[in-house]
């Protein structure tokens, strides 16, 4: 409805139409003075035609001339190709809003329209502004990311870096959600060690931004872990919204204790993802993540056990060959003595022959020399008749003159001896 629709005056004449003469409204008769409305009462008039049946409208256009006020409220002009209207959303800035309105964005407004008496003018005033195009949620992700990006709040030379090998992991989360249960089966099966502290908060709703910022505090104050998880699992970006606050993304930046962003699925991002000091696509990459030098500590140690039994088995393997050679080189003592003493039997037995050999040829050398001498002996001489003479001393009497009378002499006969006296 237009003001030229406002049944406000009549168009009442009594003259003809074919006249050049202007006709005045509610003239009045000759004589009396006109009937007349102050500004006040006349703007009074036009609000209450305007504004019952305008109360509740929707509009679309172009915000522009956007004032903010310190006051807190805004005020822009709503406008399309023909047509401009002015707008007002009163406690803007008090309110949670999820973007921030700026000059040539399309939106669409909700509220009623009103009469702004002193400057005698309408205006729409706003109660809901929603973005056309990309959502409210959207726009809003966007803004704050590029606020939070110039403050540099992205950058990595701001970031901490994750330790290696962490033995205290505290995740801020829903204890009642299925994403922690599967970050403790996946802990428990690859670092079975480590200490784990579950600090519960809700993931979801207006309340999430304060709960999860107070359990990154507690880890932080109390040095509850050596990483420090934010966990959620998927959901719409309705449901993840409360990762995108600028008072949690500030505290993640804040933080003393390095911080891992495991928000949605892989596709999902939040403001979070990009303030933490490193990314995780789920809550399950997260557990993979800070375990992941443990995983790697423990494969390593594997190996080197594996290398270590193969290197000690190759070496067992050599030296049991060549105990093998040594061995069939190497006699036993006891056949050593065996053999030796076989080996002293066969020299003695070859000694006693050699022996009986020499001894059998002295033997017979003897036996003819005896035969020698025995041939020789005077008493095979004896035999022949002969006899040997000996005086009383012994001595041997070879002649005749030697023979004295009355001496006693001996003869050796071969058969025995006896005495004689000389004549």
């Amino acid at each position: 409805m237009g003001l030229d629709d406002l049944p406000l005056f009549s168009q009442k004449t009594d003259k003809p139409a074919e006249t050049s003469e202007p006709v005045s409204d509610h003239a009045a008769p000759i004589g009396e003075k006109p009937k007349h409305l102050s500004v006040t009462e006349l703007t009074a008039k036009i609000r209450g035609v305007i504004e019952p049946p305008l109360s509740d409208v929707w509009a679309v256009g172009e915000i522009s001339n956007f004032r903010p006020a310190a006051s807190g409220h805004v005020y822009f002009s709503l406008k399309d190709q023909n047509a401009s209207i002015s707008a007002a959303a009163f406690g803007w800035n008090a309110r949670r809003r999820k973007f921030e309105p700026k000059d040539g964005m399309q939106v669409l407004c909700h509220g009623r329209v009103t009469v702004y008496a002193p400057r005698g003018s309408y205006q729409i005033t706003v109660d809901h502004i929603e973005p056309l195009g990309a959502g409210a949620l959207q726009v809003a992700f966007e803004q704050l990311k590029a606020k939070l990006a110039s403050e540099g709040l992205f950058e990595s030379s701001r970031k901490k870096s994750l330790p290696p090998y962490p033995k205290r992991i505290a995740i801020v989360t829903s204890p009642s959600g299925a994403a922690i249960q599967d970050m403790l089966n996946i802990l428990n099966r690859r670092a079975p060690h480590l200490r784990v502290t579950i600090i519960p908060a809700v993931v979801q709703g207006d309340d999430a931004p304060r709960q999860i910022i107070r359990g990154l505090a507690l880890a932080n104050r109390h040095g509850l872990g050596d990483v420090v998880v934010l966990a959620r699992g998927g959901g719409s970006i309705e449901d993840l919204w409360c990762f995108n606050d600028e008072a949690l993304a500030r505290a993640i930046a804040q933080s003393k204790i390095p911080v891992v962003s495991a928000v949605g699925h892989e596709i999902d991002f939040t403001i979070a993802d990009f303030v933490a000091d490193l990314r995780a696509p789920t809550p399950s990459a997260a557990a993979e993540l800070v375990t992941g030098f443990w995983v790697e500590a423990v494969g390593k140690i594997r190996e080197s056990k594996i290398r270590l039994l193969q290197a000690i088995q190759r070496d067992l393997s050599v030296r049991k060959t060549l105990l093998g050679h040594v061995a069939a080189r190497v006699v036993s003592p006891r056949d050593r003595l065996r053999e030796q003493a076989q080996r002293c039997d066969e020299l003695s037995l070859r000694l006693e022959r050699a022996f009986r050999v020499r001894l059998d040829k002295r033997r017979a050398l003897l036996e003819q020399l005896m035969g020698k001498l025995d041939a020789l002996s005077p008493l095979r001489v004896l035999e022949r008749g002969y006899a040997i003479t000996q005086d009383e001393d012994g001595n041997i009497v070879r002649n005749a003159a030697a023979i004295r009378t009355g001496r006693e002499f001996q003869l050796q006969f071969a058969d025995g001896k006896a005495k004689v006296r000389g004549v």
